[in-house]
């Protein structure tokens, strides 16, 4: 396993859940970590928590992934905090579920937003320094979702698919530039994103349906596994679902 000692990691969707047990994860495993998310309050909180913790530095960088932007002010702040961008954490995304029937479109249009242009603006933003580095490793945190598709999941699993296919492409791509990529795709975790579901017959689906799912630090452990290999290691693709998820 290799030491993240005075690597810098930038996480996006910081704020809670997933991103933000990635940051304590990467923290815990010596990186020096930078918060996106739109919620500077909780990135702060988050902040705080992190240097009581761990002997690493923590920087906020108020972020909105579906504007360019400021993923680029994000990747330019962090080079000049810290020099270098050695991991970019693509893990902000929304779940908005709905049938396709109830036609929220603009539900739609705001996956497409989070969940594929937020990727590319954090590619866009950190792999020129990557390649000129020759070393760096970007995490696109996909889902199961984009494996397989189920109903009220069709245009939220097209992002995702979106998002595995980005992660296939970038591997072929820069295989011969010392950049890594890894694709991560959770099952089912107990984190805020069904909260913001609004068909209610989406909602009225799920009452009945009975399932332990993951929880944030599950994931957070995967992602810490994949950077930690060493520099010759490339874990492309993580598949991590609770137990008993089809």
């Amino acid at each position: 396993m290799t030491n993240l000692k005075n690597q810098t990691a930038i996480i996006t969707g910081a704020s809670s859940g997933i991103g933000k047990a990635i940051a304590h994860h990467l923290a815990n495993e010596g990186a020096n970590v930078v918060l996106a998310a739109r919620r500077a309050e909780k990135l702060n909180e988050l902040a705080e928590e992190i240097t009581e913790q761990y002997n690493v530095e923590a920087k906020v960088i108020e972020t909105d992934v579906t504007k360019r932007e400021d993923v680029e002010k994000l990747v330019s702040e962090t080079k000049s905090a810290f020099n270098t961008v050695d991991l970019f954490i693509n893990n902000a995304g929304v779940m908005l579920l709905s049938f396709l029937k109830n036609d929220h479109v603009d539900e739609w249009e705001q996956m497409v937003d989070v969940n594929i242009k937020g990727v590319l603006y954090g590619i866009h933003a950190s792999l020129p320094t990557m390649i000129e580095q020759e070393s760096g490793h970007i995490v696109n945190v996909s889902s199961v979702a984009g494996h397989e598709v189920f109903p009220s999941s069709t245009v939220y699993s097209a992002t995702k698919y979106a998002v595995k296919a980005l992660s296939m492409g970038m591997e072929k791509e820069l295989s011969k530039s010392g950049v890594r990529v890894t694709n991560v795709s959770p099952g089912a975790v107990d984190t805020e994103l069904t909260d913001h579901i609004t068909d209610g017959d989406v909602i009225e689906m799920f009452k009945n349906r009975s399932m332990d799912p993951l929880e944030a630090d599950d994931i957070a452990r995967a992602v810490a596994y994949a950077v930690t290999q060493p520099s010759y290691v490339n874990v492309n693709e993580v598949i991590v679902r609770p137990m008993h998820q089809k």
